[in-house]
């Protein structure tokens, strides 16, 4: 992951998403990987397979899925498991025209989407607390609070939800909202470097222990802190809605998710074994065995991923965080109809997102 790029990016394409596909170029490609001892299974197979597009190079925010394919825990709940790597149209579209199955997304891209014409749902939300951080670098001594970013060059993907979220912050901190833009490259921490931008996108959990681990130091925000309402985290799973109108589909999204949301409570309790199956089920993404170890224990020791049980992941949507977030983020202008105006009404939560499937 890189800058922010995941899931986000996605908005700032989503006009043409659905007839052209999304440009979202992979940190590095994934080989398919099958839970079951006869490939993917086919028609006649007793055991269902669910394929699953990842949306992204393989980390710590799939780290139930490796865990649980490893240990056996598909196989114990009665379906099989295809990760999929990251297409070039995006787990979005994928889905949505029946090339996967499931897959990673954030709720505020099914808003999109589904505001576009497309037919998705949310049915687990892995993160349950504030993951992304917006920074500049530390030794830049001129970026104290969000109001010292107006006037400043903003590192991103072209999202118009993230520009809508930097915005919110730095307004709120008595500054004009007024922003200058610059594409990142392949590494936005190189692209602050080199003095082509002021301030990016990072994901706390992944970036944010990398800045700790090798630099450069960044000086970070949180949106909540600024005037950004909800939560405008919620990373989890999503299917297309008329997939589930058939039972089978439906029962085997539900074993799925239990089997799943089983690898990432073994990853909370054992972050340190659960991340070590990562990179050795990954081995194509060659993960950083020291990063993805570091990235695992600060899910753990910091909650991102739970509420009352520290090693239970509840995997549920907080409708409640949810919908001030959609709410923002439609007055923002962010979300358009297949026409490029503005829908008659804020995206809805409850019909965006179900906890049905999550036991």
């Amino acid at each position: 992951m890189t800058g922010l790029k995941k899931g986000l990016t996605t908005i700032a394409a989503a006009a043409g998403a659905l007839a052209m596909g999304l440009s979202l170029a992979a940190c590095g490609g994934t080989n398919t990987a099958d839970s079951s001892n006869s490939g993917s299974g086919d028609a006649g197979s007793a055991t269902p397979t669910v394929s699953f597009m990842l949306d992204w190079t393989p980390n710590t925010n799939h780290i139930g899925l490796y865990v649980a394919q490893k240990l056996g825990y598909y196989k114990d709940a009665g379906v099989n498991l295809k990760i999929l790597p990251t297409a070039q149209a995006g787990a979005e579209t994928s889905v949505e025209n029946g090339v996967a199955n499931v897959g990673f997304t954030t709720l505020s891209n099914v808003a999109a989407f589904n505001s576009q014409g497309a037919d998705l749902k949310f049915v687990f939300d892995l993160t349950q607390k504030q993951v992304a951080r917006w920074c500049a670098l530390a030794s830049r001594t001129d970026i104290k609070t969000p109001k010292d970013l107006s006037g400043k060059t903003f590192v991103s993907f072209g999202s118009a939800e993230q520009t809508a979220v930097v915005q919110q912050m730095i307004k709120y901190a008595g500054g004009t909202g007024e922003i200058k833009t610059a594409t990142a490259g392949t590494n936005t921490f190189e692209t602050l470097t080199s003095g082509k931008g002021d301030f990016g996108g990072f994901y706390v959990t992944w970036e944010g222990v990398e800045s700790e681990l090798n630099g450069p130091a960044l000086n970070c925000f949180v949106a909540s802190d600024w005037g950004v309402p909800g939560n405008p985290d919620q990373l989890g799973f999503a299917v297309k809605s008329s997939w589930l109108k058939d039972s089978k589909n439906a029962d085997a999204l539900k074993k799925f998710i239990s089997a799943t949301k089983k690898g990432y409570d073994y990853a909370l309790a054992n972050p340190d074994k659960a991340a070590d199956l990562l990179v050795e089920q990954a081995k194509e993404a060659q993960l950083d065995s020291k990063l993805t170890r570091t990235s695992m224990e600060e899910i753990a020791k910091n909650g991102y991923w739970t509420t009352d049980d520290p090693k239970s992941l509840p995997g549920t949507v907080n409708f409640d965080d949810a919908q001030p977030y959609l709410d923002f983020q439609y007055k923002a202008g962010t979300y358009k109809d297949k026409d490029g105006k503005d829908p008659a009404e804020a995206p809805q939560a409850k019909d965006l997102a179900t906890n049905d499937y999550v036991a």
